[in-house]
C-alpha cells in the first residue's frame, strides 16, 4: 500500500458525511506505519471503543469505510475466524464489523457486516509480522502471494456490498 496522509484518509470515506470524516480519529503515527506490509489501513477509534475504520486502495482510488462493532463476549475456549485473512483468534480477537451502506440505502439504515480481526491487522498476520494470541496461523498450501490475493478479494467483496 502506498503511504497515506491524513488528508488522503479523510477524503476517502464513502459511507459517512464530510463532517463525520473530518471529525473521526485518524492514526497519529502515519509516519511509522509499515506501508509495504499492508493491503489496507485499519484502526480502532481510541475515543469510541465500538468504532473502527478501514482505508483500502481500489485501483487508483482510495475507499474508506467507517464501521461499528460489538465487543465479543465469547467463552474462554471459543475461537473465531476472520473472513478476510482466515486467521483464527480466541475470545474477542474477531468481531462482526458493520458498515453503513453508501448513499440513500445507508441513510435508510441499511448496513453490511463481516467478521474481521478486531485489531484490523490482517495484513500483518498474513506476513508473520504480528502473531495471533494463539501463537501461530494455520499452515496453508497457498503461497503468501495467493493468500494476499485471497484476502484482497475478500476485502473487495465486502467493499462492493457497500
Amino acid at each position: 500500500m502506498r503511504p497515506l496522509t491524513e488528508q488522503d484518509i479523510r477524503a476517502s470515506f464513502i459511507n459517512c458525511s464530510k463532517g463525520e470524516a473530518k471529525r473521526l480519529a485518524v492514526p497519529r503515527d502515519l509516519g511509522e506505519v509499515p506501508w509495504d506490509d499492508l493491503d489496507f489501513l485499519g484502526w480502532r477509534d481510541p475515543g469510541a471503543p465500538d468504532r473502527s475504520h478501514l482505508v483500502a486502495e481500489r485501483g487508483d482510488r482510495l475507499v474508506g469505510v467507517a464501521m461499528r462493532f460489538q465487543p465479543a463476549r465469547r467463552g474462554f475456549l471459543h475461537r473465531s475466524m476472520c473472513s478476510l485473512c482466515l486467521t483464527t483468534h480466541p475470545r474477542g480477537g474477531v468481531s462482526l464489523m458493520t458498515a453503513r451502506k453508501a448513499g440513500p440505502a445507508g441513510r435508510e439504515g441499511n448496513s453490511v457486516g463481516a467478521y474481521m480481526c478486531t485489531d484490523l491487522a490482517c495484513s500483518l498476520y498474513l506476513r508473520g509480522r504480528k502473531i495471533p494470541e494463539t501463537g501461530a496461523r494455520f499452515e496453508e498450501s497457498l503461497t503468501l502471494e495467493e493468500q494476499i490475493a485471497r484476502t484482497r478479494g475478500n476485502l473487495f467483496a465486502f467493499l462492493d456490498k457497500l
